[in-house]
């Protein structure tokens, strides 16, 4: 995801309407004007990540992070370069996996995935791997920062097995898939060829992951065959959807552009395997991350909040829990803990995981959060 910052004065990052009757986060859109508040403890996981991103347990109970790592040197050859947040410097290998121990120690279970960079305007914003999910043991990760567009020339975006020695295989090619199957309403003036891939779940065997610059999300199986769930820029246009989280359906959120008429109106949206679309929750700002807690709250990572400006701001990330009944509480506000965050995971022990600082400098960290149960 290259995000629509003002520091590169662009955006990026994204039917029918059917009521499903499941137990969600309200059938109507849920949109208060100052969500209530609970107290949250939060403390420093793990340190020593380069631009965090996506985050899951492993079937081992090890936590793995997926990186956009190190960026890149190497100039866009042979195609054509992105408008506004080119040209992009790209590399090979420096997109990584990290693995976290339960006392948070962290381990490189490969960093030779490729990572690429924007123009320094006025710092690069790097992407490499976006996102892993586990499947019978394996896992497997999505890559945002490959393809020919952002100098790397060898290996697209995809979805790549990972094998326990850090060795990896390419089973599916979504830079191919996305320019032999465009969307209906891409953004010309902000458009990536290669795609800026976000977030990935993995469901009954298959794996599902969103495009935020198309604006798609799609199924691959593990053969590597690639299909479109739903065009999302078709009836929404550039919202720039990012993560992605199953409860029952798909749930999927939106980071929006950084207009002034989008200022916190971002949503999470319900989509059924057949490409339904609903939705549940408005009034959000920036969400980079979905989750769901054992008793069925939705939680919606907010990488930047403001009432007046459009952003991206430091410090000023939000965790909202969007109760079944649709209301909104703030479980961490601005001017605390989350620097530009960018994804969570629940662990065992019912606290909430998230990476921060996963944009800007290289101090990347997970959070290991924990909030009072006793309210909805």
């Amino acid at each position: 995801m290259r995000l629509p910052l003002r520091l590169s004065g662009l955006t990026v990052l994204c039917f029918a309407v059917v009521a499903l009757p499941l137990a969600t986060p309200s059938a109507v859109a849920a949109q208060p004007d100052e969500p209530s508040h609970v107290i949250a403890s939060v403390t420093v996981f793990a340190s020593g990540l380069e631009n965090p991103r996506g985050l899951k347990f492993g079937p081992d109970g090890y936590l793995y992070v997926a990186e956009g790592g190190t960026g890149g040197s190497n100039p866009v050859v042979g195609c054509a370069d992105v408008p506004g947040a080119g040209p992009y410097l790209g590399s090979e290998t420096g997109g990584r996996i990290s693995r976290i121990d339960a006392l948070g120690s962290r381990t490189t279970v490969t960093d030779t995935l490729p990572s690429s960079q924007t123009a320094p305007i006025p710092t690069p914003l790097i992407s490499g791997v976006a996102d892993i999910a586990f499947i019978k043991g394996t896992m497997y990760a999505l890559l945002a920062g490959a393809g020919c567009s952002h100098g790397v020339r060898n290996t697209p975006n995809g979805i790549v097995r990972v094998n326990p020695d850090g060795s990896w295989h390419l089973i599916a090619d979504l830079s191919a898939y996305q320019q032999a199957n465009p969307v209906k309403n891409p953004n010309p003036l902000d458009f990536e060829p290669d795609g800026t891939w976000w977030g990935m779940v993995a469901v009954r065997g298959d794996l599902y992951a969103v495009e935020p610059n198309h604006g798609e999300m799609v199924k691959v199986t593990t053969s590597g065959e690639i299909s479109r769930v739903i065009d999302i820029s078709a009836s929404q246009g550039h919202i720039v959807p990012t993560a992605i989280a199953y409860h029952g359906v798909f749930y999927v959120s939106n980071l929006g552009t950084f207009d002034p008429d989008q200022l916190n109106k971002q949503s999470v949206f319900q989509i059924t395997p057949s490409g339904q679309f609903h939705v549940v929750a408005t009034g959000l700002s920036k969400v980079l991350g979905l989750a769901f807690d054992a008793r069925g709250r939705m939680y919606a990572l907010e990488t930047s909040y403001s009432t007046t400006d459009t952003g991206p701001v430091p410090f000023t990330g939000r965790l909202i829990r969007i109760s079944r009944n649709g209301q909104q509480k703030v479980v961490i506000d601005t001017g605390s803990s989350l620097f530009f965050p960018t994804g969570m995971t629940f662990g065992r022990d019912g606290a909430l995981y998230v990476s921060n600082m996963g944009f800007g400098p290289p101090f990347g960290e997970i959070l290991r959060i924990e909030m009072p149960d006793a309210d909805d």
